[in-house]
Order: structure tokens, then C-alpha cells, then sequence
């Protein structure tokens, strides 16, 4: 990948033969949890299998604009870093609610479009927010993500959740050799073919899978050759107030989950992300989520998966992310080539998984070795914010009790995390401590007080 001076490595664009190996690379990592929501909710509703096909394809068509929207970007919408979009899993409990008990899909569609515009008028206040980020908490939230997803590249070694042969020794001995040829390029093989490593482990364990029966190309032929989502397939939305309150809630959930990956990001590649770029990573995704209810599918945020390729190939250019929205696109209007990508084993994605996931926790751990420990109470910030993230990935049913919006929140472990190392941070870092004074905040290295000041100093330089 050519270089130099006065282009940033995310602005960099890749001769075409690399950018479609590590655009693919990308739509390889992020596919099964692309495909997982709409399964899922249509399961649910108990569409047909030709209206959950449907539902697939405007899926992937949707993750494509939404994936282009961001990295490339236009007037105030994108963040214009490398990041993927995907539906996200923090609306699939409320969705299935709504769609089972309030109206169906149409329902469904209503409340993620107000959702959307909500998110896109609230982008702004969010950005604002950057400043209660420093490498503490988002250190902290990084580290969150990347082991909050480990269970998933858990599942796909195991053969994908509710499979019949789950956690039999074939699927752990594939996914460990996909692991192993992962790597195993990393290590030994030139510096363009370790970028993209994952890429390749996926194509040899692929290989591998296929003659030991691991494979089902059955749905290949049973799939369209070119299908196209026209807008409102399911019927015009219905707006109900319940489903609409749900729906909020989901939205500042993601707006949460994207903070925290699109900061991890521009950790990642160098290039910071300030309160304006936010907000307009933010307004992407309030976009992408009004065009998901006008297109017959689901809100849309970053997709974490990603954010570890980036940390593990160091490949930092926001046009190869791109290249994968083009794919996904492509993916969307050829239901034939998306069937394709669909029969790739659940083994093979989880070897793969288990390195990027690894790599997103590893990094969190990076940014935290900029904090200063000693003397100060960073320790219990960082410690208790885990504990209450790891909760509900460790123990799913732990709020089984609670009310449903408490549930959306709390449920999702990255959301959980970052809300209690923003509180945490605040509560010993930047009140005064007892006396009048502030110990706490002097020898973390913050200034004393709760004022604008004391908390954006952080974002200036490492505590």
C-alpha cells in the first residue's frame, strides 16, 4: 500500500487487487452476525422462507449503504474512519415484542424510523459527550467489547448456537486449525499476505470443511439470481407509542455501542475522533437506520467484529472498508452470491473470530496502560466497570426480572460497561473528594473539580 507524508493512513487508498481481498476479508468477519437479526426476528414472526430470504438480501443491500455512508461520507453524515454497519442485536428482544404483540413487521418499520430521526437530532448533544471519554474509560470500554464478544467466536467454534453437532470435538479441532492457519500466515508470510491472514485462514478452512462434510451449498440453488428490496414490501408503518418508546431506548443503547467502537477506531489508526466526527458517525447512523425501516429491515450501528480486523491487520484505510459496503451491496442485489457467503461453516468463522475478538480486548488493554494506577482509584473504576459488563454476557438471565427497557440497556454488556466507567470516572475522578479535596483526581492526573475543564483534559493527553 503506497504511503506518504501528507496522507493519513485511513485516507490511503489501496492498489484494487488489495482492496478487494481486505474488503472481502471485512464482509467475511461481520456476515453471520449481518445475517443472525433478520433470522432471528423473522424466526419469530414465523415469516415464510421466501419472505426471510427477502428480509436477508435488504439486510445486506441496507449494511452496504450504511457501511459506504460512514466511511466515505457526505456533508455532515460519516465518520469517514474505517467502520462497518451492521443491524444491531440490542433491538432483536424489542422487535420480536413488538412484531409478536403490536403489529408486526409494519410496527417493527414505524418505530425504527422515528428511532432513526431521533438519533440523527441527538448526534450533536452525544458529540458533546466526547469529553467524558479519557483513555481510562475508553480503555475500559474497549477491553469490554472485545471479551463481550468472545463468547460469540466461542459459538461459531462450537458449530453456531442451537446446531445439533454443538461443541462436537470436529467443529473445536476445524476451528482450531483455522486458528492455526491465522497464525501461522501472520507469522511467517509476507507482509502483504498477513494482512490479510483472516482472509485466508476463512479460504483454507472453507477448503478443509468441504470434503469432511461441513459444508451445505443447498441454498445456492434455491436462491434468485438478482433480487431487489423495494421500499415498504411488508405494508406502510404503523406508529404505536409503545413500540416507539422500545425503540428509543434501543437507540441510545447503539449510540452508546457506537461511541465506544468508533473512539476504539480512531485509537486503532491514529487518528483521534473529536466531538464533530462523532456526532456525524452518530448522524450516519441515525440515517442508516431510517433507510433500514423504509427498506424492510433494522437499525443500524458499528459493527465491534471489525474494529479488531483493524487492530489485527493494521490495514487502516477507510476505503477498504468501503470496497466491503460495495461488496455487501453487491451481495444484497445477487442473492445467488449471498447464498455463497452463507455456506461457510460456523467452525471456520469461529477460528477466525477468536483473533479479532482477542485483538479488540488486547487494544482496550493498550489504552489502559496509558492510565496512571498509583495512588488514585482508576483501579476500582476499571475493575468494577468489567465486572458489570461481563455480568450479562457471563449470566444472560441476570435481568430476567427487570423491566423490559432496563433489560435493553443492561443486557448488552458493552452499553452496560460504558455507562458505568463514564459514572464511575466521575464519581472518583472529578468530585471532590472528602475534606474539600481532591486526592482522587490529583494523582490521576486530572484537574480538580467537576467543570468542563476537569474532564477534557483527558482527551488532550494520556492521564
Amino acid at each position: 500500500m503506497a504511503t506518504t507524508a501528507d496522507v493519513h493512513p485511513v485516507d490511503e487508498i489501496p492498489p484494487v487487487r488489495q482492496l478487494a481481498a481486505f474488503g472481502l476479508q471485512h464482509v467475511l468477519a461481520m456476515y453471520a452476525g449481518a445475517v443472525a437479526v433478520p433470522l432471528i426476528v423473522g424466526g419469530a414472526l414465523k415469516l415464510s422462507p421466501a419472505d426471510l430470504a427477502y428480509l436477508i438480501t435488504a439486510d445486506l443491500l441496507v449494511c452496504g449503504i450504511a457501511t459506504l455512508i460512514q466511511c466515505v461520507g457526505f456533508w455532515r453524515f460519516g465518520v469517514r474512519l474505517p467502520i462497518m454497519q451492521g443491524c444491531t442485536f440490542a433491538a432483536v428482544s424489542p422487535m420480536v415484542l413488538i412484531g409478536t404483540t403490536q403489529g408486526g413487521l409494519p410496527a417493527i418499520y414505524g418505530s425504527v424510523i422515528v428511532a432513526g430521526l431521533a438519533i440523527m437530532l441527538l448526534a450533536p448533544l452525544f458529540g458533546r459527550l466526547l469529553r467524558f471519554f479519557p483513555p481510562l474509560v475508553t480503555g475500559t470500554v474497549i477491553l469490554i467489547i472485545g471479551v463481550s464478544l468472545l463468547p460469540v467466536a466461542g459459538n461459531w467454534a462450537a458449530g453456531g448456537a442451537g446446531a445439533k453437532d454443538f461443541g462436537e470435538p470436529k467443529n473445536l479441532a476445524l476451528a482450531g486449525f483455522v486458528l492455526a492457519v491465522v497464525l501461522g500466515v501472520q507469522r511467517f508470510a509476507p507482509s502483504f499476505l498477513s494482512r490479510i491472514a483472516v482472509l485466508l485462514g476463512i479460504a483454507v478452512g472453507l477448503a478443509v470443511a468441504v470434503p469432511f462434510g461441513f459444508t451445505d451449498f443447498s441454498g445456492v440453488g434455491d436462491a434468485d439470481w438478482v433480487g431487489v428490496s423495494t421500499p415498504f414490501h411488508f405494508g406502510a408503518p404503523e406508529f404505536r407509542a409503545s413500540a416507539i418508546v422500545s425503540m428509543l431506548v434501543v437507540a441510545l443503547v447503539t449510540m452508546t455501542e457506537t461511541t465506544g467502537d468508533l473512539i476504539a477506531v480512531g485509537e486503532l489508526t491514529g487518528r483521534k475522533v473529536e466531538p464533530r466526527p462523532l456526532a456525524d458517525g452518530l448522524r450516519a447512523d441515525g440515517l442508516s437506520t431510517v433507510l433500514g425501516g423504509v427498506f424492510n429491515t433494522f437499525p443500524y450501528t458499528a459493527y465491534a467484529q471489525n474494529v479488531g480486523l483493524v487492530g489485527m491487520t493494521r490495514v487502516r484505510s477507510r476505503w477498504v472498508v468501503a470496497a466491503a459496503g460495495g461488496i455487501l451491496v453487491l451481495l444484497g442485489l445477487l442473492p445467488k452470491l449471498g447464498a455463497v457467503v452463507a455456506a461457510i461453516p460456523a467452525p471456520v468463522l469461529g477460528g477466525a473470530g477468536l483473533v479479532m475478538f482477542g485483538t479488540v480486548a488486547a487494544s482496550g488493554l493498550r489504552t489502559l496502560a496509558r492510565v496512571d494506577f498509583r495512588g488514585n482509584h482508576n483501579l476500582t473504576v476499571v475493575a468494577v466497570s468489567v465486572a458489570i459488563g461481563m455480568l450479562p454476557v457471563g449470566v444472560p438471565t441476570v435481568y430476567a426480572k427487570f423491566p423490559d427497557w432496563f433489560q435493553t440497556v443492561m443486557n448488552s454488556g458493552i452499553s452496560a460497561g460504558c455507562l458505568s466507567a463514564i459514572v464511575l470516572n466521575l464519581l472518583f475522578n472529578h468530585l471532590p473528594a472528602k475534606g474539600g479535596s481532591a486526592v482522587g483526581a490529583e494523582s490521576a492526573g486530572l484537574p480538580v473539580g467537576g467543570g468542563e475543564e476537569a474532564v477534557e483534559q483527558p482527551r488532550e493527553e494520556a492521564v
